[in-house]
């Protein structure tokens, strides 16, 4: 299985445009979350992931800055594509991106994938909330050296 990840920030590229069908696909169709909801007006400000499995885009995510740090959101794997790793492989190439950034990184996991973040170094922070309907909880990347 050959992949690649790509990025590029804002909504004026390619990259963008596949991320954006794929996370049409997993949030709005699949997941049945408004469109209104999943398409905001963050995009211009973030950097987009676009990974793909022989030249086919299969997983996507997207960080931005904000006042509270690094923020990692929109994680979507196609269906076809899952359990075999390639949200791991996202994850791991953005926290390699933004090491650098003295800031806190922090997420909002759906309940179905907490698990997979715990096993990512990040912890629990606060109490669940709601956001589209869906159970979240706000989890925190806790660096590995500290």
């Amino acid at each position: 299985m050959m992949f690649t990840i790509d990025y590029a920030k804002g909504k004026t590229n390619s990259i963008y445009s596949h991320c954006l069908t794929l996370r049409r696909t997993v949030f709005v169709i699949e997941q049945q979350i408004d469109e209104n909801l999943e398409m905001d007006d963050k995009d211009d400000v973030s950097f987009h992931y676009l990974l793909k499995v022989d030249e086919k885009p299969a997983a996507t995510a997207r960080y931005r800055e904000t006042q509270e740090g690094i923020k990692l959101e929109r994680f979507a794997v196609l269906k076809g594509f899952r359990g075999r790793g390639l949200g791991q492989k996202v994850l791991e190439k953005i926290l390699a991106d933004v090491s650098e950034y003295q800031k806190i990184i922090y997420l909002n996991a759906q309940e179905s994938a907490v698990s997979f973040y715990l096993k990512n170094h990040f912890e629990i922070q606060g109490q669940p909330f709601f956001e589209a309907g869906i159970r979240h909880f706000k989890m925190t990347y806790v660096r590995e050296n500290g």
